[in-house]
């Protein structure tokens, strides 16, 4: 067998155990074929995805969701993509979709790497929005982390010229090693006028990881870069 053949991604997530509640299992049987996007390799068509026109904005590591339901209904005129490995924060997102009765969003259930390289064709993008991604904070563990030159590569390939790339994080080191990789990639500019961090915008809501992470005296760093 070939080397190429033995090699396995490293991946920026860890599946960990989390136990369904009944209600979640019957989301994911019942309410997937509405809002799911089903595994696959052929690019999406966002029209023909949501049933109408509109930007198209990513989100990676949704968590449980809330606060990707609630800048969906706020931003009703725009579609979203939510991206999550997780089988509970799906559900949960599910049923929330269901409760508030918001069609705009879209999930899938995958490794975001692959997804974007898949299925989000060139330009398509009016942002990417990652918040509180794992910070990996061992040294060992930084190639695990999903902020790296190859994939923010790959968000610039699909953002269009002048959407918005956000990401935010509790980890100061991690903040410290998401403007490293992104002053190194041309495609993107910076919105911050010191070159570093943002205040955040009122699109972003208070996620239960940004406050455990002020609970434990974590500043909270919000990074906005635009496409050029």
């Amino acid at each position: 067998m070939r080397a190429e053949q033995n090699h396995r991604p490293i991946r920026s997530f860890v599946l960990r155990g989390g136990r369904l509640t009944a209600a979640q299992q019957r989301a994911l049987e019942e309410l997937w074929p509405r809002y799911g996007i089903d595994a696959g390799e052929t690019m999406l068509e966002f029209d023909e995805l949501f049933g109408r026109a509109g930007e198209v904005i990513v989100e990676i590591g949704f968590g449980n969701g809330e606060s990707t339901w609630n800048m969906a209904q706020a931003e009703a005129e725009k579609n979203f993509i939510g991206i999550e490995v997780h089988e509970p924060g799906v559900g949960q997102l599910l049923l929330a979709l269901q409760q508030h009765r918001v069609d705009n969003i879209r999930i899938a259930r995958e490794d975001a790497v692959p997804f974007f390289r898949q299925r989000i064709t060139d330009g398509s993008l009016a942002g990417v929005r990652i918040f509180f991604p794992d910070p990996w904070p061992k040294k060992r563990h930084h190639k695990r982390r999903i902020i790296q030159p190859e994939f923010v590569s790959q968000l610039a390939r699909c953002v269009a010229t002048g959407g918005i790339l956000h990401l935010a994080t509790d980890w100061q080191p991690y903040a410290e090693h998401m403007l490293e990789v992104l002053r190194s990639n041309p495609d993107f500019n910076n919105l911050s006028a010191e070159g570093n961090y943002c205040e955040r915008p009122r699109w972003r809501a208070h996620t239960k990881y940004e406050q455990r992470g002020e609970r434990l005296g974590h500043p909270v760093r919000d990074l906005l870069y635009q496409r050029r």
